[in-house]
This record gives C-alpha cells, sequence and structure tokens, in this order.
C-alpha cells in the first residue's frame, strides 16, 4: 500500500534509507550514501516565509546530470499540447460544450502522458507566468523508460476515469477518479497506468502556487483541510540504462537521451512537493434559509494574483450536498463574469445542465459571456416544492481564470463539440405580464 504524509504546506520530511537526511544542516560537506544535495525552488529566495516554497533533495545523481542534448518532440499529440499565448485563430465568440473524448485506440497506437494530452483553452501567458491552460488527457499506456517534468507550469489533474500512478521523485503517489494530484513546476515523474486506461482533465498553472483558500466569516473549519492533503514518503529508482527526458518548457516539449532514471531522491525535506486530495472529502458550507450563494464557496485550491481576491485560476468543486433554502432558485442563478469558467463533470447529474452535460464532457463560458440553467433546469426550478433535497452522486470542478481563455484549433473543430449546445436556452420565452404580478 502507497504510503502518505499527511498536510497542506508542512515542512516534511522523509527518508528511504535510515540516516540519509542530515541533521541540523541542509548541505553537508559529505552526504551520507555518497548522495548529492541539491535544492528545489519554486519562488524566489527572498519571498515571504508565509509563500516561500522550497524542499531540499538528497539525490544519487543531481539534477544537472540528468541533462542531455536537447530536441523538439516531434509528434502529434506534442502539436495538441499547447500554451498560452496560442497562436489559433480566433473563434467567434459562443457559449461552448463538447462530449467526452473517446479513450485512444492501443491497437492503434500505444497512447502514453506524453502523447495523451490535447489543450482546449489557453489563457494569460506562460512567459510571464501569468494565465493557465485547460486540457484533457487520454492515456493507454504506461510510460517505460520515459519521464517527464513541467518546467512552465504547476500541474493539476483531476480524475474521471481509471487510476492513475505518479512516481516522483519524491515518492509514489497512487490516485483514482474523484481524486485530484498537484505536480508542482519542475517536479520528474513517470505517469502509470496500472489498471488499464484513464482520462481526466488537467489544469496548467503559470502563476502563483496553488494554496488554500482564506475562509474568512466561515472560521477555522469546513472546505478542504489541510489534514485531508497527502504527500508521498521516500522512494527512489537506482536504475541504469537507456532513457528519455521530456521537458515543457517556453510553451514547447522538449526531450533528451538518459542512460539512466532521474527519479533518484533517496530523501527529503521542505514544503515544496506533490501532494493529492479526494474531492469526496471536501465539506461544503451553503445557505441555509434563503438565497444562492456565490459558487467561490466551493473554492479547493487558489492561484493568487498581485491584486488580492483576484484569482489567477481558482479549482472549484461541486459535491453531494443537501439543498434546503427556502423561496430560492435553487440551481445556479443566469449570470455574465469578469472571470472565465472551464467545467467538467466527473459524475452524476450537475443541476443547471441536467441534460448533454456527461461525465468527461467539458464546457467554456468565457468572459462576460451570459450562461446560466438551461430551459428544463429552469421550469424544474421553477415549479418543484421546496423541500430538503440532496443533491447526491455528483460531481463537478470549474477552473476560473481571471483571464480570456482562447480555445485551440483542435478544440474547436472536434467532432464531440456540441454545436447546437447554445439551443438549450431556446426554451427561455417570454413569460413577462405586466398586470399580473
Amino acid at each position: 500500500m502507497t504510503a502518505y504524509q499527511s498536510g497542506f504546506g508542512n515542512g516534511f520530511e522523509s527518508e528511504a534509507l535510515p540516516g540519509a537526511l542530515p541533521v541540523g544542516r541542509n548541505s553537508p560537506q559529505r552526504c551520507a550514501y555518497g548522495l548529492y544535495a541539491e535544492q528545489l525552488s519554486g519562488s524566489p529566495f527572498t519571498a515571504p516565509r508565509a509563500t516561500n516554497k522550497r524542499s531540499w533533495l538528497y539525490r544519487i545523481r543531481p539534477s544537472v546530470a540528468h541533462w542531455g542534448r536537447f530536441t523538439a518532440v516531434d509528434a502529434d499529440g506534442a502539436a495538441c499540447w499547447r500554451s498560452a499565448p496560442d497562436d489559433a485563430e480566433p473563434v467567434p465568440i459562443a457559449q461552448m460544450r463538447w462530449n467526452p473524448l473517446p479513450m485512444p485506440d492501443p491497437a492503434v497506437a500505444d497512447t502514453t502522458f506524453i502523447t495523451g494530452v490535447r489543450t482546449i483553452t489557453t489563457g494569460g501567458d506562460v512567459g510571464t507566468r501569468t494565465g493557465f491552460a485547460s486540457s484533457v488527457y487520454t492515456i493507454t499506456s504506461t510510460m517505460v523508460d520515459a519521464y517527464f517534468y513541467n518546467g512552465d507550469a504547476e500541474m493539476l489533474f483531476v480524475l474521471e476515469h481509471g487510476g492513475v500512478r505518479f512516481w516522483t521523485e519524491f515518492g509514489i503517489i497512487d490516485a483514482e477518479p474523484s481524486e485530484i494530484v498537484v505536480i508542482p513546476r519542475g517536479v520528474k515523474l513517470r505517469v502509470e497506468v496500472p489498471d488499464g486506461p484513464a482520462r481526466g482533465y488537467l489544469c496548467e498553472n503559470y502563476g502563483g502556487s496553488f494554496t488554500l483558500p482564506e475562509r474568512g466569516p466561515i472560521g477555522a473549519n469546513c472546505l478542504a483541510n489541510q489534514r485531508d492533503f497527502l504527500t508521498p514518503v521516500a522512494a527512489y529508482e537506482d536504475r541504469e540504462g537507456p532513457a528519455t527526458l521530456y521537458v515543457k518548457w517556453g510553451g514547447n516539449l522538449w526531450q533528451a537521451d538518459l542512460d539512466h532514471s532521474p527519479l533518484d531522491v533517496v530523501a527529503w525535506h521542505g514544503n515544496y512537493s506533490p501532494y493529492k486530495y479526494d474531492l469526496r472529502r471536501f465539506s461544503p458550507v451553503g445557505p441555509v434559509l434563503f438565497d444562492h450563494a456565490d459558487p467561490s464557496i466551493f473554492t479547493v485550491l487558489t492561484s493568487p494574483s498581485e491584486t488580492p481576491g483576484t484569482a489567477n485560476v481558482d479549482f472549484v468543486c461541486f459535491p453531494e450536498r443537501w439543498m434546503v433554502a427556502e423561496d430560492t432558485f435553487r440551481p445556479p442563478w443566469y449570470h455574465m463574469n469578469v472571470m472565465s469558467e472551464f467545467m467538467g463533470l466527473v459524475h452524476g447529474v450537475y443541476d443547471a445542465k441536467p441534460d448533454g452535460f456527461v461525465p468527461g464532457g467539458f464546457s467554456l463560458h468565457n468572459s462576460m459571456t451570459p450562461h446560466g440553467p438551461d430551459a428544463y433546469a429552469f421550469q424544474a426550478a421553477s415549479t418543484e416544492e421546496l423541500k430538503p433535497v440532496k443533491q447526491a452522486n455528483t460531481l463537478a470542478f470549474m477552473f476560473e481564470t481571471r483571464f480570456p481563455q482562447k480555445v485551440t484549433t483542435y478544440a474547436a473543430n472536434l467532432p464531440q463539440r456540441q454545436q447546437d449546445y447554445a439551443d438549450c436556452w431556446s426554451g427561455l420565452i417570454k413569460r413577462f405580464h405586466p398586470d399580473t404580478p
């Protein structure tokens, strides 16, 4: 069984061999077992203590030895993995929704994480470390003698179908649908699918590291609790033999040949590390008398910007919960938002879109684009008996960002794009009668 440490943002420490961690110092003159000391920094050195991110790694070879002559990756998959700013032709502004991407046929080609990412939208600029990209991944094969790190972005995976093993420099994370996994910028890993094909969503966060949102008047409890975040314990590979290292850097995908595994960290300590979280442990809060609260009460993680209260990107989930508000339109209301919303469904039914939005599917409601419940949901919510009802067997999520999202050429031309999506509002007829209050 995979082992973990509990907590978020803690100063963790872990060693796979006894005595591999130095005591009382970070870079001793000679490390135990002939290891090298290396610091991995996820923030500027002079960042305030509360936001300073770094870990010390004690490894068989330093990262500078996990290097080679890099060349551009020439693959169909690499061409569909995009970064902001994307050079795609503008797509007419519209509400957009897609059906799930089908699983690739293993008989035709092996699809690993490297070739299985398909970017749907981008926003901001990877070169200035602002913004993000939203993608869907489909994987049928484990990476063999191949490794990867993202030099551009922190990666947040939302698992929708099939389990995934993330063998990272810090240790092993096994995750299943309804869980998320966050891999910090620069952390090397191998992505495996031990139980068969997998599909899910990927947010590449170019900005500040994800952190827990402030609870404000909510107080000390509810939402995502720190103890439910799990960080791996140290595990390493001491393996010689041909391998390939892939790197996402500068918006492009590169590769280099190695003669050993770079997952060779024997011990580590610090607060810059990968982690996972089970969305089924999210403790929602909501109105218990009347009115519908803003969706920000469902924020799991936030990447802050230089403007307080305005996120580079928020990760929001909509889990099972009780609906009890009286004299209230309970589904999300109609609105236009300065923020833009990429949404996906992990399982079940989403209350504002009971038809057409299915697990594995996704939608885009861009900045200042009107959206809300479809005509059927409006009619049902306007006439139903308002007794307490549990919104059960559901898990949706949203990547919400201050940046307008540009749709990639790949996504715009997908056969899974629902060209008639806007018709779901066509039944919203004029109901106004000035003489009938």
